[in-house]
């Protein structure tokens, strides 16, 4: 993979010859929230944490910017996870009771996570000698003892274990049998039963020799593993859940599953203690569900902390899930949205202070991780600068502006700073702030725009590691929503007792579906974007630095022109709000236009210089002109069979029977033309065929790929009027002499309309165009031949360059494009890309991508590639993601296939549908609900966690033999292929390209922004444009056209001319 045929001298700036062996994996890292976490970690000393989750992934956090990913070889729940303090390693245990030590090690000055040792628990042998069951030696709960040397293993056989963590070796002689407890006990308190699983296991906060053990039947013992005996006894009756030591190791905090914490005093001279000082149940005297977790942290001013989760009400709150924080007689009731995993305090743990004085109070939560201030009245939530769930509503699309101006990156960081102020009292940053971010300050900022099911747009700092939370705006203000009345029924109905308070931003219900978001278009230079909906809502929004009360127009476009016989039989449209309307500082809306019928929208783009929006649904597109409030167009693009996509994306009366029978025709289809090539194949062409390949393709060179015979799509399939991409060009469309603006519109049905449009021009020196009418006539209409859906359209100028954006040229941001030479107009389908001359649209160059690779096109941007070994060069090219999930790309306007890379699993469906290409060659994908993964395919631009961490965990010789030498990360913990996060050279050296950084500046040459040529993102409800190829849709066959002919020639040609070259 990777390789390309050198095709002419130009090409050898950005595509450097290197041999095979040298090309890169893709750069990635990491933005969001891991995906179903499962154990929870903190390293009070390096102030960092670690995350791990259910597919064996572990995630260690520092300061913004400084990360280290990690998988377990077996895609094993890890379950739970203790830093060994200060050391930089980390001893995690997983749901099959093996043990695995990590270790951030440094390499070059920068750190990276490696699995050191691992281990896994024996079966011991039982009474009779038989080996016990393996139920009797599954670890439950891990402790390091002695300054993290050893290791204590609590199981459900009772037995704790002693292990050595710098070898993960059992230490013989010191296993702790329940035996040896139960001689301790008193006769009456056995009774015959047995103590059951170590619940917890506790260290000692200033003697390292005594650890407290508690076992599930509630008995609670301290143990001296220095002289090997019990200190003390607590009968505990009720069964236990967690324990947690007092600041001054006098007392012992017990919690039970019944809902109650008993607090017991460790008094060496009366020994069994019968009963705790105090025992309460919070929020009984009803059942109550279990305290799974109790800590307690005692405070200088006076007074401790009691922090618990669970222990609520079973037959009022039994689905709530909350952590309480009790202080004194102040109470709250933390009300989250998801399950939780775990939670710990950021405290003082020097041995010589005498207060814990808690700072804050981490909560790990299924869908988010939430942070409070301890130190503040109130005890607010403190800010995220990562970590962040991406899916506090569903992501239903996505995109990316690169190289934002300074001046509206402050603007927008300002509107999201006045929606959620901080406190002042509030003196408390991120308390998670360990090692060292070595990437330098990137000289260009990036935003990720994401959309929402509850019809808001997030905008995302993606500049560098960290994904950055900065805005969020929301469209549900704009419209009536039956959820109002429901919210206000509900906030009645909530008692005083207990005190909850809602935590947290994640909320997976939407007020209604017709709110989602499926295209979002931002201008970067005017401040104004478009986000459409489900509903065939389409708002123009500019963004305002001070609050405004005003009123929205509202505009109607029927995209069926009253044509007859179409009943819309899905969702009914959005109902706006009238009069005035208080609007924040941030996006403000000035216009809605209302699609009819309601259908999602499936395309958009934006000209803010000609001030016009165009839009597209299943049934047609439009154009309005947004200055003015006027439509100017509308065309519809159903045909006569086109019935399903009148019953909408939310309909439930789709017609089973029509699939059915579509089905069953295709397939007798099939059939019918098989047995005819059959019949019709003679013998002399197919010797033909295997002449001519042995001709083209010598025994020493690799072997060309067979080309697949397409079969033509039907005309009446179901969808064929979706409208896929919309593009504006000032181009030329009526004559070679006089170019002007168009508006061009690609279909499902392979369908292409190019219109002329009549735009008033503005006045010299400004930037508003006069108050005049906007027209639009069909200039160009072209129809594919094999009716391929068309997935986007650019065009390029005289030397094959794509059309700068709006606003680029006049304000001399970018190279303003060539308008002597012939215009080209790139169409790509889903099945192959073909550049036609403009005007007269004749075709000049293309590449079939279905015919020899065997797959569809599913997104596809015009990419930057700038050169490591030339600061001043680059070039322009176009990058494809297949429905393989594989990217290719290819040279512009030659469409020579430059690199091919497996990116994202086949079967990643949702993956592949979200991916999101930059303008400088890099991209995002969604690997989970709340996860992005970002790959680059430019050595010149890479982002990828460069940091180091002050460890003082000394390493010796005799521990590196032990070592499981492993890249930092073999494969994505969904199962992507695998990734190095530092690759190496030939020579074991680092990568010189990884000294740039995102950081680079940008190269002159203008580039097509990937958000107007993108084809239907994932939101696209009415479409699937996700699924694999079928044996329907492509056959095997040995190409005997002269098409064929000709590609073969090419191929030859370029053999001819081998080298192998890399993206540089």
């Amino acid at each position: 993979m990777g390789k390309l045929r050198r095709r002419g001298a130009r090409e050898l700036g950005a595509w450097e010859c290197l041999p095979p062996a040298a090309l890169p994996s893709l750069q990635t890292v990491e933005h969001g929230f891991p995906n179903q976490p499962s154990a929870l970690a903190f390293d009070p000393e390096l102030r960092i944490m670690a995350i791990g989750t259910r597919s064996g992934a572990v995630k260690i956090y520092g300061a913004p910017g400084v990360e280290f990913t990690g998988l377990h070889r077996d895609a094993a729940t890890v379950t739970q996870m203790h830093f060994l303090t200060g050391q930089g390693r980390l001893l995690s245990l997983l749901d099959d009771s093996s043990l695995h030590l990590w270790e951030i090690v440094h390499h070059n000055g920068c750190a990276h996570l490696e699995e050191a040792l691992s281990f896994q628990l024996p079966s011991r042998p039982g009474f009779d000698g038989a080996s016990a069951p393996l139920s009797l030696t599954r670890v439950t709960v891990v402790l390091l003892v002695a300054a993290g040397d050893i290791a204590a293993l609590g199981t459900e056989g009772s037995s704790v274990f002693f292990l050595d963590v710098t070898t993960l070796t059992l230490l013989e002689g010191q296993t702790l049998a329940p035996g040896e407890v139960l001689r301790s006990v008193p006769d009456d308190y056995r009774c015959g039963k047995a103590l059951g699983p170590v619940e917890s296991l506790q260290g000692h906060l200033r003697d390292p020799t005594k650890i407290l053990i508690g076992y599930s039947r509630g008995l609670l013992v301290i143990w001296n593993q220095a002289s090997q005996c019990v200190d003390h006894i607590f009968l505990g009756n009720q069964q236990l859940e967690s324990l947690c030591w007092g600041r001054d190791s006098s007392t012992v905090v017990s919690s039970h599953s019944d809902g109650s914490y008993a607090v017991w005093s460790v008094d060496a001279g009366s020994s069994p203690t019968l009963q705790p000082t105090v025992a309460t149940t919070p929020y009984g005297p009803f059942p109550c569900k279990a305290i799974n977790k109790i800590l307690w942290r005692n405070c200088e001013s006076g007074g401790h902390f009691i922090i618990f989760s669970g222990g609520m009400p079973r037959a009022s709150y039994g689905d709530r899930h909350c952590v309480s924080v009790l202080r004194a007689e102040t109470l709250v009731t933390l009300d989250f949205t998801s399950r939780i995993i775990d939670f710990f305090t950021v405290h003082s743990t020097r041995p010589e202070d005498e207060f814990d004085d808690p700072q804050a109070l981490a909560v790990l939560l299924e869908e988010e991780l939430v942070v409070l201030d301890l130190q503040t009245p109130g005890w607010p939530a403190v800010p995220a600068p990562y970590l962040a769930p991406l899916h506090s509503s569903a992501i239903t699309c996505s995109a990316h502006v690169a190289s934002v101006p300074a001046k509206l990156w402050a603007r927008i960081v300002s509107a999201g700073e006045q929606q959620s102020p901080q406190p002042v009292s509030s003196a408390l940053s991120w308390p998670i702030t360990g090692g060292r971010n070595l990437a330098q300050e990137p000289s260009q900022r990036g935003l990720l725009l994401t959309g929402h099911e509850d019809g808001t747009v997030r905008f995302w700092d993606a500049s560098g590691v960290a994904l950055r939370p900065l805005y969020k705006l929301s469209t549900a203000g704009l419209f009536q929503t039956d959820c109002e009345h429901a919210d206000s029924l509900a906030q009645a109905a909530e008692d005083d007792w207990p005190p909850f308070r809602k935590v947290g931003c994640f909320d997976p219900y939407s007020d209604d579906p017709r709110l989602g978001v499926q295209k979002v278009a931002l201008c970067k230079y005017t401040a104004q974007m478009v986000v459409a909906g489900t509903a065939g809502q389409v708002l123009v929004l500019e963004l305002s630095d001070v609050p405004v009360e005003q009123a929205v127009s509202v505009a109607i476009i029927d995209l069926l022109q009253d044509r007859e016989g179409f009943t819309w039989k899905g969702h009914e449209r959005l109902s706006p709000r009238t009069g005035p309307l208080p609007w924040p500082a941030g996006f403000q809306p000035r216009v809605l236009v209302q699609c009819l019928p309601p259908a999602a929208v499936t395309a958009v783009t934006l000209h803010t210089e000609w001030s016009l929006v165009a839009f597209g649904t299943s049934h047609g597109f439009g154009l309005f002109d947004y200055q003015r409030k006027s439509p100017v167009l509308a065309r519809c693009t159903l045909h006569p069979n086109d019935s399903l996509a009148m019953e909408g994306p939310l309909s439930r009366v789709k017609s089973l029977k029509k699939s059915l029978r579509q089905s069953f025709r295709r397939i007798r289809k099939s059939r019918v033309s098989g047995k005819k090539r059959a019949a019709n194949a003679s013998s002399k062409l197919q010797e033909a065929n295997a002449q001519l390949a042995e001709q083209a393709c010598p025994h020493d060179v690799e072997m060309t790929p067979v080309q697949r015979r397409i079969e033509p799509r039907s005309a009446d399939d179901s969808l064929s009027g979706v409208v896929r991409c919309l593009y504006f060009a000032d181009t030329f469309l009526r004559d070679g002499a006089h170019h002007g603006p168009t508006m061009w519109a690609g279909t499902n049905s392979g369908s292409v309309f190019a219109y002329a449009l009549e735009v008033p021009a503005a006045a010299v020196g400004g930037e508003k165009r006069p108050e005049q009418a906007v027209e639009a006539v069909l200039g160009k209409e072209v129809q594919l031949m094999h009716r391929a859906p068309v997935v986007a359209i650019a065009v390029l100028d005289g030397r094959g360059r794509p059309l700068p954006e709006p606003y680029e040229a006049s304000r001399d941001l970018a190279q303003a494009p060539d308008m002597q030479g012939g215009h080209a107009v790139l169409i790509a389908s889903e099945e192959q890309f073909k550049v036609f001359t403009l005007p007269k649209v004749s075709a000049k160059t293309k590449f079939k991508l279905t015919a020899h690779e065997g797959c569809r096109v599913r997104k596809v941007a015009l990419a930057t590639f700038a050169s490591v070994a030339c600061e001043d060069y680059a070039e322009t090219c176009l990058a494809c993601l297949t429905n393989l999930g594989d990217v290719h790309v290819f040279s512009v306007p030659g469409l020579r296939p430059q690199v091919h890379y497996s990116c994202i699993r086949k079967e990643d469906i949702s993956g592949i549908a979200s991916c999101v290409f930059t303008r400088h060659g890099q991209g995002f994908y969604l690997i989970s609900p709340s996860e992005f993964e970002r790959f680059s395919l430019s050595a010149r631009n890479i982002t990828e966690p460069l940091c180091s961490l002050d460890i003082n965990w000394p390493r010796d010789a005799t521990q590196a033999s032990y070592r499981i030498r492993e890249s930092p990360k073999l494969s994505q913990a969904n199962g992507t292929p695998s990734i190095l996060l530092a690759p190496q050279s030939l020579d074991g050296s680092p990568d010189p390209a990884h000294s740039k950084g995102p950081d680079t500046p940008e190269p002159p040459e203008a580039a097509l922004s990937p958000m107007s040529i993108d084809s239907a993102t994932s939101a696209d409800t009415t479409l699937d444009t996700t699924g694999d190829v079928t044996v329907e849709d492509v056959k095997d066959f040995l190409g005997s056209s002269e098409e064929s002919e000709k590609n073969l020639r090419n191929l030859a040609e370029d053999e001819a001319h081998a080298c192998a070259i890399l993206i540089k």
